[in-house]
């Protein structure tokens, strides 16, 4: 089952908590699009695209968008102050090069290791991977904002990923609706858990066990009412 407007920006918001000031930052199709709209200005940090834009900014207002001016998924962007243009090839040697500080994706799956699988159901028509491996593969830091269920209400988050991997090892934190789950070495670790969900929830609705972190858990919730 999708997630509405309200869900999702709530969880671009908590996503855009992790953003650093001055880090380049690579912004996948889906949810990724809104996190732009929730930096705060006063944050310097350079949104990264991989039709060659460097300075990517919020959503335009309905009726200004610019028809030249969009993101790899082919929405309307904005420009930040000092945004620059390039080629495809340049854009993809940022990230070859491991100059990007994070990727935020969206996922079908992640596993327990951090394994991620994002680009093709078997069987279905999908236009390509796009930048998908190269993004999971050098970034920094690697999150995953997603449903913590699919459309049958069966766990995303599983011990073995069951759709072929974009990449192996690479998530580093998973953002869903019910819970913010960190990737450790030593498991899962429930960071944080979203009104109106409780920890047994999110237990039910993710196949590997988690580490509950009840420290964190006791936190005031950041993530908004």
């Amino acid at each position: 089952m999708g997630l509405g407007r309200e869900v999702r920006e709530k969880i671009a918001r908590r996503a855009a908590q992790e953003i650093m000031p001055g880090m380049v930052v690579n912004l996948g199709i889906g949810i990724p699009t809104l996190v732009a709209d929730f930096v705060p200005t006063e944050v310097p940090v350079m949104f990264h695209a991989e039709n060659g834009v460097l300075g990517t900014g919020p959503s335009p207002e309905k009726g200004n968008e610019n028809a030249l001016l969009c993101n790899a998924g082919g929405f309307p962007i904005t420009a930040s102050k000092g945004a620059s243009y390039f080629d495809s090839a340049t854009a993809f040697a940022i990230i070859r090069r491991g100059k990007l500080d994070m990727t935020i994706m969206g996922a079908l799956q992640v596993s327990e290791q951090g394994d991620l699988a994002n680009w093709i159901v078997p069987g279905k028509r999908v236009p390509g991977m796009g930048g998908a491996i190269e993004l999971a593969e050098k970034a920094k830091r690697v999150l995953i904002l997603m449903n913590h269920t699919d459309k049958y209400g069966q766990p995303k988050i599983l011990r073995e990923c069951s759709l072929p991997l974009t990449a192996s090892l690479c998530v580093n934190l998973i953002i869903t609706e019910m819970a913010v789950i960190e990737v450790t070495k030593e498991g899962l670790l429930l960071k944080e858990v979203f009104s109106p969900y409780t920890v047994e929830e999110v237990i039910a609705c993710t196949e590997p066990q988690l580490i509950i972190d009840l420290a964190s858990l006791d936190k005031e919730e950041r993530y908004g009412s």
